[in-house]
């Protein structure tokens, strides 16, 4: 598991991540997203109360880009945020002592913080059964838009809490009669590669992504879904 744990810490702390995540800090344990002002997913982390701090759990490969981001709206705010070199442990079975129950779904287990490891559990297969989505597969950065990928059913944002960068765009989304894309299971007959585009009839549908036990997450328009849909060389098919 490639995790990268910013420590925030500071007398502003939870005021300042407030106007800037999807979700209400002052629940934390949650999980969250940092969007741009047009709504747009850019990384999405737990945050975990530590003593006097939080911290941001985020998949090192945003890492980085998060924390530019957290460092330019600072500005006055009373906040320390530094990158740690703090390994996770996570797993299915019994939690250890000190593990937070994972917040998206209790599918996911726990995680331990300060501790290395994974129990061996087929993620994939928990993500599809339970329709998941992952860090740089189907949460892509500049391109996803939450509601469409599961936010709201995993428990990642909070219409309640107030502003926070790109929330308008989310509320006018949430207030429409229904999303017109989004994540879906659906049936595979054969592999396709993660990305692969779906068709029917010569018309997009949408992206198939993680695939596990004949089944796999998809973003499509669900006005396209029907017989005989294809994704490169597999059959796709709702079920």
């Amino acid at each position: 598991m490639t995790r990268q744990i910013i420590r925030v810490s500071g007398e502003d702390r939870v005021e300042f991540l407030q106007g800037l995540v999807t979700n209400d800090v002052n629940r934390a344990p949650c999980w969250a997203a940092m969007l741009t002002p047009q709504g747009k997913y850019l990384a999405d982390f737990l945050i975990v109360p530590d003593d006097d701090a939080l911290l941001l759990d985020v998949h090192a490969g945003l890492a980085d880009d998060l924390l530019r981001r957290l460092s330019m709206y600072k500005l006055r705010s009373k906040v320390e945020l530094h990158p740690t070199d703090l390994p996770v442990a996570r797993g299915t079975g019994p939690a250890p002592d000190g593990a937070i129950a994972d917040p998206r779904h209790p599918a996911l287990g726990w995680r331990l913080y300060g501790q290395a490891g994974d129990d061996g559990s087929d993620w994939d297969a928990i993500r599809v059964e339970h329709c998941i989505p992952e860090t740089l597969v189907e949460l892509i950065p500049n391109d996803s838009f939450i509601l469409e990928t599961g936010f709201e059913r995993l428990h990642g944002v909070d219409f309640r809490k107030g502003c926070y960068v790109g929330q308008e765009v989310t509320a006018r989304m949430k207030h429409k009669t229904e999303l017109r894309k989004g994540l879906t299971v659906l049936g595979v007959t054969g592999e396709a590669p993660v990305g692969t585009k779906i068709t029917r009839e010569g018309r997009d549908v949408g992206v198939l992504y993680t695939q596990s036990g004949g089944r796999g997450i998809a973003h499509v328009r669900f006005d396209r879904l029907g017989e005989g849909m294809e994704a490169g060389p597999a059959r796709v098919f709702t079920e």
